[in-house]
């Protein structure tokens, strides 16, 4: 892997886990484009790794929401700082048992699998034109709300559904105010991520010896996608806000239409 595409995939990674376009889309069509110059497991790291950063940009930007929860937490009783984390234990449920039970099947998927990408991109179109087609509710987060939020992130493993652009719709969907849709669509992820990467990273302990890597690719891929995680978490929080999902769903079923056809071809 050269430096030019650490980069360049980084900041598709920054931009694209935020903007409700699909991070793992956009990273395979890329790598496809790249001719698969990404070994499998140097891949998967690679990804781990900006997924990484992104969560440090998430971090970042919500620093003082983070901070109030711990903060809320530490009271040690019922309050909207245990409320919050709760419904966030409850939304890794689904994510879980997909992430324990479907590990080999799902890492299977990352392989520049183009035609599934596009159509799972048609899949994060539909939702998000959805959300444009009902009224605005002013609904609080509930603990069943959480679950089906959570279940819509499961399904965002597949490579192509966007992670923000279904939980953020699916939590529209179902009555979430746009503000609370769009915090805890970002701030659920936080904990999948480090999960995902503490196992992953142990795994790379284990067999570290038989992948040779680019550290600075991989650390100037890294910065570049932090840089743009922070960037577009800030432009997405005012994007939901301003509701304008509608754009978004165009351009993922263009992209997914294209990379149909080009698998196909």
């Amino acid at each position: 892997m050269g430096i030019i595409e650490a980069i360049v995939l980084g900041i598709i990674q920054g931009l694209t886990e935020f903007l409700p376009v699909s991070s793992s889309g956009h990273l395979e069509i890329a790598k496809v484009l790249f001719g698969k110059s990404l070994a499998g497991e140097e891949s998967l790291l690679f990804t781990l790794l900006l997924h990484g950063a992104t969560a440090l940009s998430t971090i970042v930007v919500f620093r003082k929401e983070i901070v109030e929860i711990f903060k809320g937490l530490l009271e040690f009783k019922w309050n909207e700082a245990t409320k919050f984390s709760s419904l966030i234990v409850v939304s890794m449920i689904p994510v879980f048992f997909v992430g324990v039970l479907l590990k080999d099947e799902i890492e299977a998927l990352f392989d520049g699998q183009i035609v599934l990408v596009g159509c799972s991109l048609i899949f994060t179109a539909i939702l998000l034109y959805a959300t444009t087609r009902i009224k605005e509710h002013d609904g609080k987060l509930t603990f069943k709300r959480a679950l089906i939020v959570g279940i819509a992130q499961a399904v965002a493993v597949l490579p192509g559904v966007s992670r923000s652009g279904s939980t953020i719709s699916v939590a529209l969907l179902t009555g979430v105010s746009r503000e609370r849709a769009a915090r805890f669509s970002f701030l659920m992820v936080l904990p999948v991520i480090i999960g995902a990467m503490l196992l992953e990273g142990k795994e790379y302990l284990e067999h570290g010896d038989e992948l040779k890597i680019d550290v600075l690719a991989m650390s100037l891929g890294v910065l570049a996608a932090f840089v743009a995680g922070v960037l577009a978490c800030r432009w997405m929080i005012r994007i939901v806000k301003n509701s304008k999902l509608d754009y978004f769903a165009y351009y993922c079923a263009a992209v997914g239409l294209i990379a149909i056809i080009a698998g196909l071809v």
